[in-house]
């Protein structure tokens, strides 16, 4: 009998659900109410790297110099960064849906809900359609978190999502919350030419993160003329014609042009009908799943940003992949569960940062023994040649087996070196098993090699 698998919400968990099912011989059905491959990966994720793109390509011109060239200004085309950015993302769609009705998946365009047991509903244009499903999946993602003392419009006052690109250029950016989507619109602003503040609640950007990489990073940030403001918590933003008013907790002032409100994402679980079949829930997060990302109720799952593990793209991807292999019983005969200590992240900043697995400061701060190498970028020859020498790989490993924990790299292209690591974190390699690799001369990739001697 072929199992009915309706999935709720076309980001890369509903999709990556969606067609490795169908492969495996399900009957699937996706309901998606914006746009196929998500809201958050192509209003959030693939967006900001193309503008960051563009930012990097401005801060190669312009340090032409020091690689033998006259440097060049380059001015900002807003209309045309625009279109490249649609582009982008219907490209992005276009090839999702050419999957999704290749493998035979039914894609409903509408807004999907649990009405019954076993019974989803999708309220449409034309009207609503009821779907039976032996299995469900909900992955309706998140939207930027909006604090009480503050009204985005879109204009003066922005979330992430207003910013792809804004409808002008900041003269003066104010960007509040220095996690990871707060540092990379830092980033990315300043390349492009705006002066940018950041206000900082902690005493570092990045908390959370190996304080070393964030220390590489602050000096970048000012090297640009970003102006942080740490110790700082916004509590409230006054706005006029021509300008906008931060105020913060410890009665610090900052006045600019804009403000971004970059201080996380909450998820798009009210209206989904859990609650009425008995999914637990804990306000709108899903109170209890299991490690095949089922909820209380045996055939609901959720992934994604709702799941309230990893909130990235590519950690969805992994959840709706190993939630289409359990619903096809794939799980009775090997089925590896995700190791979330095990996935790769990056940061989209000047300098790049990327890391996996064990962190040298919650290694240290456990009491575990670990063996810690660091090779700075300023020993490669590749780096040399880039004229982009910042930044450093680290790895670390288990000093009596050798085997790989994690490891930070800071630099160009962190986010591609760091996969090598990822492999060996995930399969239980050895730093042997990376140094006895023969890798390509000259490359960046040999600041592995050396890190693992």
């Amino acid at each position: 009998m072929t199992s009915r698998f309706v999935i709720i919400g076309g980001g890369p968990a509903g999709t990556e659900a969606a067609t490795s099912a169908a492969r495996l011989g399900a009957e699937v059905t996706l309901i998606e109410r914006d746009i196929l491959g998500g809201a958050a990966h192509l209003w959030d994720c693939i967006p900001s790297k193309t503008m960051i793109a563009t930012g990097e390509m401005i801060d190669e011109v312009a340090s032409a110099q020091g690689m033998g060239l006259t440097p060049a200004n380059c001015e900002v085309d807003l209309d045309a960064l625009r279109k490249r950015v649609v582009g982008i993302e219907s490209i992005l769609e276009r090839q999702k849906r050419t999957l999704l009705d290749s493998q035979g998946v039914n894609i409903v365009h509408g807004t999907g809900r649990i009405a019954d047991s076993h019974v989803v509903v999708a309220d449409t244009a034309e009207g609503s359609l009821s779907f039976e499903a032996d299995s469900i999946m909900v992955c309706t993602g998140s939207s930027p978190r909006i604090p009480d003392w503050a009204t985005p419009d879109g204009r003066q006052i922005l979330t992430t999502r207003d910013a792809y690109p804004p409808p002008t250029l900041p003269e003066h950016l104010v960007v509040i919350g220095s996690g990871v989507t707060g540092v990379e619109f830092v980033s990315m602003f300043a390349s492009l030419g705006s002066r940018v503040t950041l206000v900082v609640s902690r005493q570092h950007v990045l908390p959370g993160k190996d304080p070393e990489v964030a220390g590489v990073l602050e000096d970048a940030f000012v090297e640009k003329g970003v102006r942080l403001l740490k110790g700082a918590r916004a509590v409230d933003i006054e706005q006029s014609p021509d300008s906008v008013l931060v105020k913060c907790d410890d009665g610090r002032l900052v006045e600019g042009s804009h403000a971004l409100l970059a201080i996380g994402s909450v998820p798009n679980t009210p209206g989904l009908g859990l609650e009425d079949v008995g999914v637990e829930m804990d306000g709108p997060w899903v109170r209890h799943l299991d490690h095949h990302m089922r909820t209380n109720i045996e055939y609901i799952y959720v992934a994604g940003d709702i799941s309230g593990k990893l909130p990235l793209s590519s950690v969805a991807t992994m959840q709706g992949r190993k939630i289409a292999e359990h619903v096809m019983g794939l799980h009775k005969i090997g089925h590896r569960h995700l190791d979330y200590d095990k996935a790769a992240s990056a940061i989209f900043t000047d300098p790049e940062i990327a890391d996996v697995g064990l962190a040298e400061a919650d290694a240290f701060a456990e009491g575990r023994k670990v063996r810690v190498t660091k090779v700075p970028f300023a020993a490669s020859a590749k780096a040399l040649i880039n004229n982009d020498p910042t930044g450093f790989v680290k790895m670390i490993s288990d000093p009596a087996t050798g085997v790989v924990l994690g490891g930070s790299i800071v630099g160009r292209s962190a986010a591609e070196l760091i996969s090598v690591i990822a492999v060996a974190v995930t399969n239980g390699l050895t730093t042997a098993d990376i140094a006895e690799s023969i890798l390509v001369h000259p490359a960046l990739s040999e600041a592995l090699r050396e890190a693992a001697e």
